[in-house]
């Protein structure tokens, strides 16, 4: 039996944890020196936004394809295993469409780039609409702004809410025996430099990679990761611990650079749903999020908060203002509501290259990578998992 440890316990190391807990010959350990859904994931909005993505190729556009249809399954048998209940918002997500002399026109698209998305999502076999400002006025009656032209309707995308996601996929695997390690801080993987290592109690030989039985790789082997509460040794060692990867993978000298970018939020009460009660979609424009949580409830954020060095991110209230206003200028009605409370957190982002990171630590041959999802952790979860699962099974690099 194949043993992995997986290094972190917010979304997408649950994700991952659960998926592999569906493979026959799999023993899994998941370490976290926090509680599960911590850190980002805790702190994010649970926004799924796929469909009305403008990736229509490659990587980028299958990982949220496989995504957004995996939600589908997953949220019933998450639910169905653990007795949970997780806010699954099946109603949409709508894209404000603002007028053409609107600076941030350029970056949402205007309604030609939109027509040919929607023919392209039509081909891929999903739907989007485009509303003028007198259908987005009689079915969303909320949204009052003259400068609005038109909006977006995706269907087919989804908001979940993130930390009961989480909590439910450790549930989840729990049932099917996987060990969570919380408190515990991981101190460092040592690498092997023979091709086979003896476990203790074992009577024959680890097993290593396929490439490193043969004889093909120079790749190191690492077979023991080292916590505060002793050693564990393993067979794959998966790293899905956000901003700690960059200390953890610096110390394998293997240097995966991944930055914090600060976002807040804030949870609006006002005590009545916008516009129809039955028809409640996440609202979204100029990267600002409505998100209905409930009768009378909203999430609304989030800010995009860079530091000029490496130190702490202190959080800036002036742009959490900005945010809430460009949401009651979007639906007034917002103007009304209480601030039940703000959040914030630290988003894992890629220094040089493309979020995510996922596939082999370079120079190590059962070493994976799954981090620095940036704002897409949540939405990216399920095809994420789908790819380590690959790998391990079928050493699929």
């Amino acid at each position: 039996m194949s043993h992995v440890v997986i290094i972190g316990c917010g979304v997408v190391g649950a994700t991952i944890a659960y998926e592999l807990s569906n493979v026959q010959g799999l023993e899994i350990t998941v370490v976290d020196q926090q509680p599960p859904a911590q850190a980002s994931t805790g702190a994010a909005l649970g926004v799924l936004m796929g469909i009305i993505s403008q990736k229509t190729k490659g990587k980028a556009w299958q990982m949220r394809q496989t995504s957004i249809q995996r939600y589908e399954t997953l949220i019933p048998e998450l639910e169905a295993i653990t007795g949970r209940k997780i806010l699954f918002n099946r109603q949409g997500i709508l894209m404000l469409l603002p007028e053409p002399s609107t600076p941030y026109l350029e970056r949402d698209g205007g309604i030609s780039e939109w027509e040919k998305l929607q023919e392209i999502r039509q081909s891929q076999g999903f739907s989007l609409e485009i509303w003028d400002k007198a259908k987005l006025k009689q079915i969303c009656p909320q949204v009052d702004n003259d400068k609005i032209v038109g909006a977006v309707y995706s269907r087919c995308d989804r908001q979940v809410d993130p930390t009961a996601l989480t909590l439910a996929l450790v549930d989840a695997a729990q049932h099917h025996g996987v060990t969570f390690k919380f408190g515990v801080q991981v101190l460092g993987i040592e690498p092997h430099p023979l091709p086979s290592v003896e476990r203790e109690g074992d009577t024959e030989p680890h097993s290593l990679s396929p490439s490193y039985e043969r004889g093909e790789s120079s790749e190191k082997y690492c077979y023991q990761l080292e916590t505060t509460q002793g050693k564990i040794t393993a067979d794959w060692f998966v790293v899905a611990a956000g901003l700690g990867s960059s200390l953890l993978t610096a110390q394998l000298g293997q240097m995966t650079d991944i930055r914090p970018v600060l976002g807040q939020a804030l949870h609006l009460r006002l005590g009545y749903s916008l516009g129809n009660p039955e028809f409640q979609p996440v609202i979204t424009g100029n990267d600002v999020h409505i998100v209905p949580v409930g009768t009378g409830d909203y999430w609304i954020g989030a800010t995009v908060e860079f530091s000029s060095n490496k130190d702490e991110i202190p959080p800036n209230k002036e742009l959490l203002e900005s945010v809430k206003q460009q949401a009651i200028a979007f639906c007034p009605d917002l103007a009304k509501a209480t601030t039940m409370r703000t959040w914030s957190g630290l988003r894992p982002r890629p220094e040089g290259r493309p979020a995510p990171v996922i596939g082999k630590l370079p120079g190590y041959s059962n070493i994976l990578l799954a981090t620095g999802h940036y704002r897409n952790g949540i939405l990216l979860a399920p095809a994420t998992a789908d790819a380590i699962r690959e790998m391990i099974v079928h050493n699929d690099f």
